[in-house]
């Protein structure tokens, strides 16, 4: 068997370098834990970026899908498959929404809800003059659509010109947003809880005068939820707490807990006024296993209360993580919602993050100077104090240098 070392060296020379990975290769989960290919192990508080939701190696989740394996992988959208079907009940059922499409990733739902409010609009009067209003430090990903609403000029700069039409608005801002409403004004895009932008819930002040501003003004509210849904806040999906909810919603990342699928949902007035056969489609999307995976991961979430134990969990995560507020002059801040929380510091956090990766705790970023936690959504209260443990003598180790 090769070495870690010989593996990535091979990996380097193979695969485009557009990610600058951690030095390890993991070789296999279990539980809340990540093991690399010397047998390390690892207290996992990244989830695959808010992916693992239900945690690594659940017997019930693999059994669903080893089974569709021996079953059907594909069809394409020509036919309808049971898992899709019976999939999208649940994910219906869990939003509160009416119907739903499909798809590949995250980054393709934002790009249906784009098409989805462009076409709304043109079926309205005709005109493809349309705007969006999306949000200054927001993430959408990395297709050209979504790239476009995304509020980091970082990002966009290298790929300009975008799709156009775009303007942007301070989150948590209403004055902000209502300065850039005009008559072409068609949508309003945001993050219930911005993630790559700091981990900054919306204030239900925003949200709801969002939603009073959309009613007054015929404008579609779209709340990406792909990091932020799917149990993480401790609702299903993050704005039924505000119960401010959107016309079209964007999921992903834990809805097929680590096999790639997203969706883009609406209402019934949005459905019945937007896309119809023809306009938009995927060859992937929707296939019977993948919709195999969201259909068990939806089932657990509302047998087991996934949201109900983020609820009793997050409170504690959130009272250590301010300990380290209280200890440590290099960390101003914590800010999050359930397990999708943050520490804001004064300086890069990447020694930090190094730091817990040598002993043995997973944990990302979220900007320069944010240290990210999303761990999988069945942590226990001693998981917390395991994560706490490591963080804390990494951040000393790393303030001291």
């Amino acid at each position: 068997m090769q070495s870690m070392q010989q593996y990535m060296d091979e990996a380097e020379s193979v695969l485009l370098h557009t990610y600058n990975r951690y030095p390890i290769v993991f070789d296999h989960g279990e539980g809340v834990y990540l093991y690399d290919l010397n047998g390390k192990k690892y207290l996992d508080f990244v989830a695959g970026i808010a992916v693992f939701a239900l945690g690594y190696g659940n017997r019930e989740y693999n059994d669903a899908l080893k089974d569709q394996v021996d079953k059907l992988l594909h069809t394409s959208n020509y036919f309808y498959n049971v898992p899709a079907i019976l999939a999208a009940k649940r994910l219906l059922k869990a939003s509160g929404m009416d119907r739903v499409f499909f798809t590949n990733s995250g980054a393709e739902a934002v790009e249906g809800a784009i098409k989805t409010a462009r076409k709304y609009g043109f079926l309205r009067d005709g005109r493809t003059d349309h705007e969006i209003i999306a949000m200054n430090h927001s993430f959408h990903g990395r297709t050209m659509g979504a790239l476009s609403v995304t509020g980091n000029a970082h990002y966009r700069d290298p790929f300009e010109p975008g799709i156009g039409n775009i303007r942007f608005a301070d989150f948590n801002d209403l004055t902000s947003v209502q300065a850039q409403v005009n008559k072409n004004t068609i949508a309003i895009l945001l993050e219930t809880v911005q993630g790559e932008g700091g981990l900054t819930p919306a204030t239900p002040e925003f949200l709801m005068g969002i939603r009073e501003l959309c009613d007054r003004k015929d404008i579609l509210l779209i709340l990406d939820e792909i990091q932020c849904g799917m149990g993480r806040t401790g609702y299903p999906f993050a704005w039924q707490k505000y119960d401010v909810k959107p016309d079209v919603m964007t999921t992903a990342k834990a809805l097929g807990c680590g096999v790639p699928i997203g969706a883009f949902l609406m209402t019934e007035k949005v459905a019945q006024s937007s896309l119809v056969a023809g306009d938009h489609g995927t060859t992937y999307g929707g296939n019977p296993f993948a919709c195999r995976a969201a259909d068990k991961v939806l089932e657990i979430f509302e047998r087991d209360d996934i949201p109900g134990h983020v609820r009793e969990v997050a409170p504690y995560l959130e009272k250590r993580l301010g300990e380290l507020v209280s200890a440590f002059d290099c960390i101003k801040e914590r800010r999050g919602a359930g397990l999708m929380q943050g520490l804001v510091f004064d300086r890069p956090v990447a020694p930090v993050i190094n730091k817990a990766l040598e002993s043995g705790l997973v944990l990302i970023n979220a900007g320069p100077n944010i240290l990210r936690f999303v761990p999988p959504l069945i942590i226990e209260k001693a998981h917390v104090d395991e994560m706490m443990e490591i963080l804390e003598g990494a951040v000393r180790e790393a303030a001291e240098q």
